[in-house]
């Protein structure tokens, strides 16, 4: 499953930071549903190798995939894709929200893109889901 993962990762030269297109690749995948609950990931290391790129680059955005709740690295037995958390509050929903909306405007600002568009974007691509 994972060798499926390496050959979809693409970096470009875009000015943004290569840990930052890691992370949003593998989210993408996550939810386009290429990955699923339990899936277990490549290791840092496959992924530098296939990527040629630093071991501490993938770290960093596992690291932050972690953080985030995407995945969960499991000593000794590697990482995998997290169950997805429970139904929260609409105040937590809010705050996640918000954070990730900002997340978005930053990564649209390094990217050089206008976050209206984006915005249509995401409105269009959830219309498509329903």
């Amino acid at each position: 499953m994972h060798t499926d993962l390496l050959k979809t990762l693409r970096l470009e030269n875009s000015g943004v930071p290569i840990y930052v297109q890691l992370r949003e690749q593998i989210l993408q995948q996550l939810g386009a549903g290429l990955l699923a609950t339990g899936d277990q990931m490549p290791t840092m290391r496959e992924v530098a190798v296939a990527l040629k790129i630093d071991l501490n680059t993938v770290r960093h955005a596992y690291d932050e995939l972690e953080r985030m709740g995407a995945i969960t690295l499991v000593r000794g037995r590697g990482s995998f894709v997290a169950e997805p958390p429970p139904a929260m509050g609409a105040r937590a929903q809010n705050v996640k929200a918000e954070s990730l909306a900002k997340q978005i405007l930053a990564t649209a600002a390094a990217m050089g893109l206008d976050p209206v568009v984006v915005a249509d974007r995401i409105k269009a691509l959830s219309k498509q889901k329903e």
